[in-house]
């Protein structure tokens, strides 16, 4: 980069920090003359910023929106029970032998903890804190709690601080979880879920957080101990078949892949992938991304009619027709190319179960495709994106 060019950039960043502008995209060009052109689309929140390329982002198309794995509620669990190593008069014990002199929560507190979640505690945890509440108000003692994790084997919460694991906390964004899908098996000890009223986070190992797990899987017990890795933004690994056994070191591992990542939820059709569309159709798919092909375009008509189908991005030009995407009922994300959603447009034929959409370029100047951005959005009422372009004589490079 020449000086000139690079005390141009330097200008353009001092003028955004003066604005309060943490982020910005742009794309800049300079001629060896000197003619330069700046285009500026400025940051909103009806866009969330791409991971990569391409850089506009994905249009939110109505506030608070999610997909739906982070919205999915636990299935029922009516004949769920405790592990047959929970046992209370073991925990408490144990847990009174290593925490001579603490205090207890009363039942009044405890009672008031289950009405503030909305759930039954398990009998175990209600032990737990019968025997140590962990206050942590004005009378806090660092000491007394450090004791009392050591006790239990994590960083323990106070009664007061216990809470559900909220799914939309943990939501990675659109770009990210659009092509993201959970499923759960018949030998599922935990069920695959972003969060569940029924997982009652009481402690963390510095990063992660244990919970118990009051909405097991089908091989589940009520009350297992589970962790919720900070590092992933769907599921939970089963620790412990009671907390009884993790307060006694007895740990259990579940290694399966419970993201459901892989067919017949999510399928990539394309060079090195599936080579038809045909052999992604199955009554359990999510997620169908079209790739990078050196083929005749694809038809959707294998797909048409699939119930959980909600997420479709495809390369320019790997759709033989466009206005196919009009009969995926269910979709809740699209991203196309310029050109498939000028077809869409044109036809009055953009899907309105939508949530969120992306236009994926190929080397395209990005203002156009802010324009044909702000004909998605105005679909939905939403805010228009603001660009800026710039254009001068930087002089010839020396």
């Amino acid at each position: 980069m020449s000086s000139t060019a690079r005390t141009s950039v330097e200008d353009i960043q001092r003028a955004l920090a003066r604005g309060g502008v943490q982020e910005i995209a742009f794309r800049a060009e300079v001629h060896p003359g000197g003619r330069a052109t700046l285009g500026l689309v400025w940051p909103t929140p009806v866009v969330e910023p791409a991971v990569g390329y391409p850089d506009l982002g994905v249009l939110i198309l109505a506030d608070g929106v999610l997909p739906e794995p982070w919205l999915r509620l636990p299935d029922p669990v009516f004949q769920a029970a405790p592990a047959p190593s929970a046992n209370l008069e073991l925990l408490e014990r144990t847990l009174r032998e290593r925490l001579p002199g603490a205090i207890g929560a009363t039942e009044e507190e405890i009672a008031a903890a289950e009405a503030r979640l909305g759930v039954t505690l398990s009998d175990e945890i209600k032990v737990l804190y019968r025997v140590t509440r962990v206050y942590s108000g004005d009378d806090f003692d660092f000491e007394e709690a450090e004791r009392a994790g050591e006790a239990v084997g994590c960083e323990l919460s106070g009664l007061e601080h216990l809470r559900s694991v909220d799914g939309a906390v943990r939501h990675p964004g659109w770009s990210l979880g659009a092509e993201r899908a959970v499923s759960s098996g018949p030998d599922s000890a935990v069920q695959a879920l972003a969060g569940s009223p029924g997982w009652i986070g009481f402690g963390s190992n510095g990063g992660d957080e244990f919970a118990v797990d009051l909405t097991p899987g089908p091989a589940g017990h009520f009350g297992q101990v589970i962790l919720v890795d900070h590092e992933q933004s769907l599921g939970a690994e089963l620790v412990a078949d009671s907390l009884t056994d993790f307060v006694l070191g007895r740990m259990r591992e579940e290694s399966r892949d419970r993201r459901g990542d892989n067919l017949p939820a999510v399928a990539r059709v394309g060079t090195e992938c599936l080579g038809t569309i045909q052999a992604a159709a199955h009554p359990a798919l999510e997620v169908l991304t079209i790739g990078a092909w050196d083929g005749a375009p694809f038809s959707l008509a294998p797909v048409m009619g699939l119930p959980r189908l909600r997420t479709l991005t495809a390369v320019p030009g790997t759709l033989s027709d466009p206005l196919e995407v009009a009969a995926l009922t269910g979709l809740e994300f699209l991203e196309l190319g310029a050109q498939e959603w000028r077809v869409l447009l044109d036809a009055g034929a953009v899907p309105r179960t939508l949530k969120a959409a992306a236009i994926k370029v190929r080397d395209q100047e990005h203002l156009p495709v802010v324009a044909l951005a702000n004909e998605i959005l105005a679909l939905w009422d939403r805010p228009q994106i603001v660009q800026t372009l710039l254009a001068g004589d930087l002089g010839p490079a020396t």
